[in-house]
């Protein structure tokens, strides 16, 4: 798989037309004001952090926020920070002050820390798509945690995949956006997660690469990553989905740049290539092989356990040290898509069969709970 996205789609000229739309509002809003942060990005943390099995334990590491009133439930609110000094944005969902804090209810008082889970867009898509795609809104609002949106740049919109420094805007974007998110929520800075689609992916999976001190857990969907190099503080949980017909993103390794000219220009699809219709290795190169050494990485048997979740989801789990997990979704005859998205599966002629057999964003969410920094 290349080492970025940055020319990778899954948006149809519809989906264009709400990115414009959000970025239009953002540029009215940024325009009479908004939240700053300092002007001096701080670099992403590196502080080593050990990371357990919670399983509904574990005392909650409370932000700075947890100091302030508690602020009222909001869905896709627009917020934005200047980083380096340049404006950002992001989209703000939290429950309801009364919802139990996870994981197992663990507190219900105003001002109980709560989970964060950032949420990435896929390139040329936007926030507000992404969070229409996988409802972890939504799901925050009923379960009790944070959901934030970010916004990349760029045109097309996406994310520096390819800087794993310090010097990454994107990088000091994600670490600028934890601390204000943290100094003005009350979150559990114990239970931080990152997911994303498609760039967004491969944006989480650098996360899991750079900011391993400051993610209990990432989840990647049609795009998992395993940048080199890759120097985590600390064994990173990863669960991942792919689809074995993905026209954009292959499963055995590659980018199909005919199918990105179909998603990017003409009004109608074109057939897709050769290698897009080969029959799938399930342990061969490419996706496959990301994980395994994502499993490597963190310590774990590299042979790996299959099991079926109805007739296109294959479960692969990996037997890893106490603390850490690699799950691997693999979707038989799936495109690129949010597994359980209506939004994802609107777009399947161009992006290929969703699955509803399994919801990415419920699974990585009870994925998420497991663990804690």
């Amino acid at each position: 798989m290349c080492g970025s996205l940055f020319f990778v789609l899954g948006a149809t000229r519809r989906q264009w037309g709400v990115a414009a739309a959000v970025l239009a509002v953002v540029g009215v809003v940024i325009g009479v004001g908004y939240t700053a942060s300092s002007s001096a990005s701080p670099a992403p943390s590196t502080a080593a952090a050990s990371t357990r099995l919670v399983n509904g334990q574990g005392a909650p590491a409370a932000s700075a926020g947890c100091t302030q009133p508690p602020t009222p439930s909001v869905t896709d609110q627009l917020q934005g920070l200047v980083v380096a000094g340049t404006p950002r944005w992001y989209l703000l969902t939290t429950p309801a002050s009364s919802t139990p804090v996870p994981p197992s209810g663990s507190g219900t008082s105003d001002g109980a820390p709560r989970p964060l889970v950032l949420d990435f867009h896929g390139v040329d898509e936007s926030a507000l798509l992404q969070a229409d795609t996988s409802q972890f809104g939504a799901l925050g609002q009923l379960d009790g945690f944070v959901v934030v949106t970010p916004s990349g740049t760029g045109d097309p919109i996406h994310w520096d995949t390819t800087d794993h420094t310090a010097a990454n805007p994107d990088l000091q974007f994600v670490s600028a956006l934890l601390d204000h998110v943290e100094a003005t929520q009350c979150i559990d800075t114990s239970r931080v997660y990152a997911t994303g689609f498609s760039d967004g992916a491969v944006m989480a999976s650098q996360l899991a690469c750079t900011m391993s001190g400051r993610f209990a857990a990432v989840g990647a969907v049609s795009g998992v990553e395993l940048h080199q190099p890759c120097d985590p503080t600390r064994p990173v949980p990863l669960i991942a989905f792919h689809g074995t017909a993905d026209p954009i993103l292959y499963f055995n390794g590659g980018v199909d740049t005919a199918a990105l000219t179909d998603l990017l220009g003409p009004d109608e699809p074109t057939s897709p290539s050769t290698a897009a219709t080969q029959p799938p290795r399930l342990d061969g190169p490419g996706v496959p092989a990301t994980v395994r050494d994502w499993a490597l990485l963190d310590g774990c048997d590299p042979r790996p356990i299959d099991s079926r979740v109805g007739s296109q989801v294959i479960v692969r789990r990996y037997s890893c040290p106490s603390g850490t997990d690699v799950r691997f979704y693999i979707v038989v005859g799936g495109g690129h898509e949010w597994p359980g998205s209506a939004v994802s599966n609107a777009n399947r002629v161009r992006a290929g069969m969703t699955t509803f057999q399994v919801n990415a964003t419920d699974q990585l969410w009870e994925f998420f709970q497991q663990f804690q920094l």
